[in-house]
């Protein structure tokens, strides 16, 4: 019989799912969508600071990329990261992409068939 142990599978890194990836063409400049997403009391108006982990973003690239964590009140996702990406159009206004990730751990099977350690007797 060995005593080699398997690792717990709760201390891997949560499974992480592909993103939900939305994009959007607007007539408005880059710098005008910029300030939606990044300015609070405008930001508030569409992405409520109650649907967030925290009221500032968590890293930005000015005028180009800002990311988020969410906070979901219902199942299966508790939490997840949102990026803003923006970037001019040949129109002259705005590509706006809007990715989600969302992270979860998976759930411990009843029957993990982990190894226990015991003393011996």
């Amino acid at each position: 019989m060995s005593d080699a142990t398997k690792p717990d599978p709760s201390d891997e890194a949560p499974a992480v799912e592909e993103p939900l990836v939305l994009e959007y063409e607007f007539d408005a400049p880059p710098a005008k969508v910029w300030r939606a997403v990044t300015i609070p009391e405008l930001r508030e108006r569409w992405l409520p600071d109650c649907d967030l982990v925290g009221a500032e973003p968590e890293s930005s690239i000015p005028g180009e990329e800002v990311r988020y964590r969410l906070r979901d009140s219902e199942p299966p996702f508790r939490e997840s990261q949102v990026i803003f990406r923006i970037e001019p159009n040949v129109s002259g206004g705005t590509r706006f992409r809007i990715i989600q990730h969302a992270c979860t751990k998976l759930p411990k099977p009843a029957n993990s068939n982990c190894c226990v350690m015991r003393a011996a007797a």
